[in-house]
């Protein structure tokens, strides 16, 4: 198939690309052309701006599925349509979970479970407007494609090559052994897919052209944030003792109160039904591990250094079993 990809050369979109192009499809990548200048140096790229508009590029080309990755703010998928709508038969949009109702939310909730109220008034996508951005463009998506849109809703995506450090930091944290601080509950439930896995939850479903909404979320079973730090232990071949300390706002993957708890706990049955892929969750820690080991440990977004850590334990009691 001709795929156009929106995006595509930093972490989601680059796992979606790897997919396509392992299944044989002619992928188009449209950018900014600053990222990933190196990927795919045989794929067509065509050079653009979403932030002013520029769709210039896409004024010629003809494609079976457009997979936007990078529409974050209404006016992009209003904007995207206008340019491809006539020469494209379908759209798959990468949503987000975040575009749930935690407040009306329920354990297990699936795709058709409350929504946030949508938001046209802002484009600032970093901030507590990222959800309700993203439900008005999913229904522009659906008020402009019709029965010719698909919207993947990614829990958070974790694997090599990810920006966001949430999953990265345990992964590091827990290589290095022993007692580990964790500023939040250790039974609190944590839902993170493999990025090869939402690679080719898309694939499937730009080659199947099947309309409809699909929570990506993953692992398989049920996990908790605790259980989380000890398989990434496993995959370091090290032991830890997780230790609940002060909670800290902003720590990778805790959440902050139980009421958001059913953000992780969202139904995946949907998207496992057509062919959501469950790679283990050892095997992702391990994957994390190594990518994060060969590019030199950069630091990470969020520090928490070892005499830091060693106070915050200090007081603290072990985490019951």
């Amino acid at each position: 198939m001709r795929v156009l990809v929106l995006g595509g050369t930093s972490f989601v979109g680059r796992a979606i690309v790897e997919e396509l192009r392992a299944g044989g499809d002619e992928v188009t990548l449209f950018g900014r052309g600053r990222t990933g200048t190196g990927l795919f140096p045989d794929v067509e790229r065509r050079v653009g701006d979403r932030s002013t508009g520029d769709y210039a590029a896409l004024r010629t080309g003809e494609w079976d599925c457009v997979v936007d990755v990078s529409g974050y703010v209404p006016r992009h998928v209003q904007q995207a349509a206008e340019a491809l709508l006539e020469r494209v038969a379908r759209c798959l949009l990468v949503s987000t979970g975040s575009v749930y109702d935690r407040l009306q939310g329920r354990s297990g909730m699936d795709e058709s479970s409350p929504r946030l109220a949508p938001r046209r008034d802002t484009e600032d996508y970093e901030s507590e407007a990222y959800g309700p951005l993203k439900v008005a463009c999913e229904d522009d998506l659906a008020a402009l494609w019709g029965s010719r849109a698909t919207v993947v809703r990614p829990g958070v995506v974790a694997g090599p090559h990810d920006p966001t450090d949430r999953f990265t930091w345990w992964v590091r944290r827990a290589a290095r052994g022993g007692r580990v601080a964790l500023p939040g509950r250790a039974e609190q439930p944590v839902q993170v897919v493999d990025a090869g896995d939402l690679g080719r939850l898309v694939a499937s479903l730009v080659r199947s052209g099947l309309a409809g909404t699909f929570n990506a979320v993953g692992p398989a079973d049920p996990v908790t944030l605790g259980s989380l730090i000890e398989t990434c232990a496993e995959a370091a071949g090290t032991s830890v003792e997780v230790v609940e300390v002060e909670h800290r706002p902003g720590f990778p993957l805790v959440l902050a109160d139980q009421t958001w708890d059913v953000m992780f706990r969202r139904s995946s049955a949907a998207a496992r039904a057509v062919g959501l892929t469950a790679t283990p969750l050892l095997e992702t820690a391990r994957a994390t591990l190594a990518w994060d080991r060969d590019r030199g440990e950069p630091p990470l977004a969020v520090e928490l250094s070892p005499e830091e850590e060693a106070t915050l334990l200090a007081d603290a009691r072990p985490t019951p079993a």
